[in-house]
């Protein structure tokens, strides 16, 4: 069987004719108006609901893209809270860094006030021992500071500890709570004579020893212990700390201690070194 011949039609002409046809709607609609209402009302009757459903669909629509032009909005204006937000808490502490460093430069203020009969200089604490304690701890001054080996350390409200090293531009602190320590000390009030021990695991108690104190000593809890004269090492007259729990030996002849530093050795951030160095040669005269 030979196949049908396929009939095309130019498009161009399709729309002439959907053109002429309109127009002959609606010269006759104008023309022969009330013969067409039934006609315009069978075809409003389709062509309404239509409308409207394409009016809801077109009211969905635009809600939709106000809804997805808002959260856009919300999204951006939210980031811009954030970024302040952040900008604000990174403000925030930098200005409690500031704060907490001025209150330790008041201190220290204070503390060179107390002491100023002795020459010193600021440091800052760079590094230390990773425990709980400033056992030992790194500097930020040196030689080029013109530190040196033996000088004496402070913070807080009293002593420290002493350099035990010293590079250029750093130096290294031995504390007296540090179980190497010992320090000659004598109690303010009565000038009686002890020895200050360190103890790291006492330490946690938040205490460190003292012993060899006379057994016929006056002496009392709380009673500020200080450096003595007799010591080779430290200067005299600084606060070392305030004694508790005083007991006698079994033999009476002396008495033992517990002493709570006058600094506190879980925080140490700034510390005054005394840029003197006790000369023994003098300490002989003085004792002589």
């Amino acid at each position: 069987m030979r196949g049908r011949n396929k009939i095309t039609i130019d498009p161009k002409y399709i729309l002439i004719i959907i053109a002429v046809v309109s127009i002959l709607l609606i010269v006759l609609s104008f023309r022969f108006e009330e013969k067409m209402e039934p006609v315009q009302s069978a075809v409003g009757s389709v062509v309404t609901p239509m409308q409207k459903g394409i009016n809801s669909i077109g009211r969905k629509i635009a809600k939709g893209m106000d809804y997805v032009t808002t959260v856009k909005k919300l999204t951006k204006e939210n980031k811009k809270l954030q970024n302040k937000l952040d900008e604000l808490s990174s403000e925030n502490k930098l200005l409690q860094q500031d704060k907490y460093e001025l209150e330790d430069f008041r201190k220290l203020y204070d503390l060179d006030e107390q002491y100023a009969g002795y020459p010193k200089v600021a440091a800052r604490v760079i590094s230390s021992d990773p425990d709980n304690w400033y056992n030992t701890f790194i500097i930020d001054k040196g030689s080029d500071d013109g530190l040196a080996v033996n000088m004496n350390v402070m913070a807080g409200d009293g002593l420290v500890g002493i350099i035990t090293d010293v590079k250029k531009s750093y130096s290294t602190v031995r504390s007296i709570i540090d179980d190497d320590s010992n320090v000659y000390g004598t109690f303010l009030k009565t000038s009686d004579s002890c020895i200050v021990s360190g103890n790291l695991q006492l330490m946690n108690d938040g205490v460190i020893q003292v012993s060899s104190i006379s057994g016929n000593a006056k002496v009392k809890d709380g009673y500020e212990v200080v450096t003595s004269q007799i010591s080779d090492k430290y200067l005299p007259g600084i606060l070392i700390g305030y004694v508790s729990n005083l007991k006698k030996d079994a033999s009476n002849l002396t008495q033992t201690a517990y002493l709570t530093p006058a600094a506190d050795f879980r925080k140490l951030d700034m510390v005054l070194v005394i840029t003197q160095v006790k000369n023994s040669e003098e300490l002989k005269e003085m004792l002589n």
